[in-house]
Order: structure tokens, then sequence, then C-alpha cells
């Protein structure tokens, strides 16, 4: 008697286009709040890049719409194959920033606008990289300079928001990006962490007296850090897009047309 065929969702390598549309609302559902219950402080350590790869993966291909231009990766859905690790921890991270909107909007009930957090000015922050005249190398090292500093400013949030577990889970991201974009670098050792005396003066920068100000500064770094990611992520795929349509058209990088 011939075998039976496997079900959709145990087929090897198959891809989310194969899974009935009827099913897929519910696949990326669960696959998504097992990413994040595993992400909580008390699993933090049990995803890493490869593992978020596979299981993302599965997700991928699959339009996103709760980012500030309709996409929380800043790009829409792109699917690569085989995954590329830096974006998938990328498009965790951001998962995890995004997810500030709500808490600040359920916390003030349309009392406050979420840009609202755009008026404060916080001093030492990262500059985002610029779209034009800038290298992927060089934008990696701005994002590796940057998220240095939101490691550190990820700790005050954490003081001023104990019952969230937003900056926890970005800050195991932060770590994990880190990581990936070191391996993607041509020279990684120009980008040193911080030193205790920056992290201390980056500490006062934001310690203010006032309890109101101080939660909203805490806001104010997720909303910054959430379109710093962004804008990483936007430059990278700019700089690729050339060699992705050369390999589409069965071209190697480096080859001419």
């Amino acid at each position: 008697m011939p075998s039976k065929p496997a079900p959709w969702f145990v087929t090897r390598g198959a891809p989310i286009s194969c899974v009935p549309s009827s099913s897929r609302s519910f696949v990326r559902s669960f696959i998504h709040s097992f990413i994040h219950s595993c992400v909580s402080p008390l699993h933090a350590g049990l995803l890493s890049a490869a593992t978020l790869a596979a299981l993302l993966l599965c997700t991928s291909g699959f339009p996103s719409t709760d980012s500030p231009d309709g996409d929380p990766s800043g790009e829409g859905g792109d699917t690569e194959w085989p995954p590329d690790e830096l974006k998938t921890v990328l498009r965790a991270l951001l998962g995890a920033t995004e997810r500030h909107r709500k808490e600040f909007e359920d916390e003030f009930q349309n009392t406050v606008r979420y840009d609202f957090l755009d008026n404060y000015r916080i001093p030492s922050l990262p500059a985002l990289c610029p779209f034009s005249n800038f290298s992927k190398e060089a934008c990696f090292i701005r994002l590796l300079r940057g998220l240095h500093v939101y490691s550190v400013l990820l700790k005050y949030v954490a003081q001023e928001f104990p019952g969230s577990f937003v900056p926890t889970q970005a800050r195991h991201y932060v770590g994990l990006l880190i990581t990936e974009i070191e391996k993607k670098m041509r020279d990684p050792e120009q980008v040193s962490g911080l030193t205790s005396s920056q992290k201390e003066q980056l500490l006062r920068d934001v310690d203010i007296a006032d309890t109101f100000h101080r939660k909203m500064t805490a806001h104010s770094i997720l909303y910054t850090f959430h379109y710093f990611l962004i804008r990483g992520k936007r430059v990278i795929n700019k700089s690729e897009k050339p060699r992705r349509g050369m390999i589409s058209k069965g071209v190697a990088p480096g080859q001419r047309l």
C-alpha cells in the first residue's frame, strides 16, 4: 500500500505560501506566541539567532501592517532562503519595540499621542544611518555603536517599567544583533563597547527628578530606538538590492551582466 503524503504542516522545507489560506492566520499566531513566550525574562536565553531564523521563516511572506509606515521591519514582507540571521534577529527586535506602542496607548488611553514622544530630546542618542552616500559597512558601524548606547539606556527603561517585558526582550535581542552585525563586518574590532564612564554619563543624561518626565523619557528611548532600527534595516536592504537582482538573474555577485 503506498504511504500517505506528509501533511502540509510537517513537509520539510515547505514555504508558508503552501499553507492553506484558511490556516495561515492560526499558524502565524501560534508561532509568534511561541517566540514571545520563549523570550520572557525566564526564557530569554532559549532562542538563538539560528532558532529565530527557523521559526520566523515560517511566518515570512505575510504582509505586516503594525509599523509607523505599515511595516515594523521598514521594508514589507521580504522572504529569503536561506534566511539571513541578522535580519531575522532585527525583525524580532522590531517586534519587541513595536509592542511598546500598544503599551503606551493602553497607558494613556489616547490622552497623549504616540508621536508626542518625538518632542523629548535626549542627549547622546546615536544618529540614524543616512540613505545616500553611505555604504553598508558604514551603516553597520553606526548601528553597532548605537546598539551599545541603547543597551545601556534599556537598563534605565527596565527600571522605569518593571512590569513590562519590552525592555527585557529588547536587550536580549540587542545582544544577538550585535553578534550578527559583527559577523558581517569586515573589521568589527574598530567598534568597541562603551567604557564605564561613558555608561555612567549616559545614565546621568536621563536622570530626571520629576517622576512624570522620567517615565516619558523612558517611553521616548523606546520610541527613538524603534525608528533607529527601521532606518538601519532600510539602508541595509537598499544596499543589497543590486545584489539580489543579479542573483535572481543567475549572476553571481561580482560578475558583470
